[in-house]
């Protein structure tokens, strides 16, 4: 232990582990002497007051350098103090399972690689407060008998994984058990060709208090994951070209995702058993397949979709078992079913929407309805306002013949368009017998509800 003298009175300790010492929040600070030893008697006296101030005036920056005294990552943090700055240099460190479990910032400087070579989990973080910024991660390797990940998040608090790169990785980010951490800016590719041989770009597992943030996902099995996670934040994401979904959300409560992109995925995005969920300003759009969704919910209860874009889907929103969901001021535009509802979802409202050039609005399985249309926008409308206070005065039907018959013959959706099918819609409408006679739009609206609507 080395003891640096930064006045004839005072006394500040550093490991002799070596590393460059750094000062901060030290006002002109002059530095006497440093020598080995025990500490001088004023040194309790020194440490206390550190402590009362609530940080750290003391740090050091240890540097991993291919050709320096610390060649490796592992090197680098294992000469490190709790507080300390490893700073990875430029360069290709050919390494992997690499334990964290002091309090570090790890800190890539642009060009530094860490490459796993396929052989196994690169950064597993088993303390609280560490940082992991600026690295790229590559190469972690296919397992079938553990959940390898470039950076794993095991029991910890309060650490941050951002501002990464991400390559070719089984799973990307890995939380278990892991509380107000936050994981942001990220850049995550993978390779993903078969569900069976992939993981997920950021999987997150009995987690609370979680900020995933502005982060790039693609070509993984699940762009992020949630299971069993409370009280958190998924913002400003983009997950895209992701084999089966953008966002996959289970058992998971109280959650807000807002902002974020979901493209091109192969089911789209699933919400599952879970409550009191926020899902705002969202877009889900070019999720094509016999199986896609742009958001698919399956058993949510007492939740709010608003304020979201629906764009070229094969089904825009599908409700299975859902109640209480209030969704209100979304576009669902050029879909082929802009709102599939099954006859066990019961009291959601849907109200202020702006459905555009769907080939089918809105279909459910059921001739009975348990939930309530009110004042949405239909580009299908053909009544009209006397009164010219923007709402049609002819109550408006959006269920479709044609698409009960889809329902239950799903190859006659190939009759879609023709003379036929005009004709059986328009006698339905003028003689509704076979539709959900509940399922109406008492006042619908004459003109787009949200800006862009149409």
């Amino acid at each position: 232990m080395y003891w640096i003298a930064t006045s004839p009175s005072q006394y500040l300790s550093r490991p002799s582990s070596g590393g460059i010492v750094a000062f901060s929040g030290v006002a002109k600070c002059t530095v006497v002497g440093a020598f080995p030893g025990p500490p001088p008697p004023a040194i309790a006296t020194a440490t206390l007051a550190l402590a009362m101030a609530g940080g750290s005036s003391l740090a050091a920056t240890v540097r991993v350098a291919a050709e320096g005294r610390f060649p490796t990552l592992a090197a680098g943090v294992a000469a490190a103090a709790p507080g300390d700055t490893v700073r990875v240099a430029p360069g290709i460190y050919n390494e992997y399972g690499v334990v964290i479990a002091e309090s570090l910032l790890v800190w890539g400087e642009p060009g530094a690689v860490i490459d796993a070579g396929g052989a196994g989990e690169i950064l597993t973080i088993t303390v609280d407060g560490v940082t992991i910024r600026g690295l790229t991660l590559r190469h972690v390797g296919t397992s079938f008998m553990e959940d390898r990940a470039a950076v794993r998040l095991d029991r910890v608090r309060r650490c941050v994984v951002a501002d990464n790169v991400l390559e070719d990785a089984f799973f990307g980010i890995y939380a278990a058990r892991a509380r107000d951490c936050v994981i942001r800016g990220n850049v995550l590719r993978g390779l993903a060709t078969r569900e069976a041989t992939s993981g997920n770009g950021i999987h997150l597992w009995y987690c609370r208090d979680m900020t995933v943030a502005d982060n790039r996902v693609s070509g993984h099995r699940d762009g992020i994951y949630f299971e069993f996670v409370e009280h958190s934040r998924i913002t400003g994401n983009e997950s895209v070209d992701n084999l089966r979904y953008g966002l996959h959300f289970m058992f998971s409560h109280d959650d807000v995702y807002q902002d974020n992109r979901f493209a091109h995925n192969g089911a789209g995005v699933a919400v599952m058993y879970s409550e009191h969920v926020e899902m705002r300003r969202n877009v889900f759009e070019h999720n094509w397949g016999s199986a896609s969704y742009g958001l698919l919910l399956k058993d949510i209860r007492d939740s709010e979709i608003t304020g979201n874009r629906f764009h070229r889907n094969t089904v825009g929103l599908y409700t299975e078992g859902s109640n209480r969901v209030r969704v209100q001021g979304n576009v669902f535009a050029q879909n082929g079913y802009a709102v599939r509802v099954m006859a066990n979802s019961m009291d959601n409202v849907f109200s202020g929407n702006d459905f555009v050039g769907n080939a089918f609005d809105v279909t459910t399985n059921s001739r009975q309805n348990f939930n309530t249309f009110d004042a949405n926008y239909w580009s299908d409308y053909r009544g009209y306002d006397l009164d010219r206070d923007g709402v049609g005065d002819v109550p408006y039907h959006p269920v479709r013949l044609f698409s009960l018959l889809v329902e239950r013959q799903p190859p006659g959706v190939i009759l879609m368009g023709s003379l036929f099918v005009r004709l059986i819609d328009t006698a339905e409408r003028a003689l509704p017998m076979f539709t959900p006679e509940t399922l109406v739009d008492a006042r619908p609206r004459m003109e787009a509800v949200m800006a862009g609507g149409r």
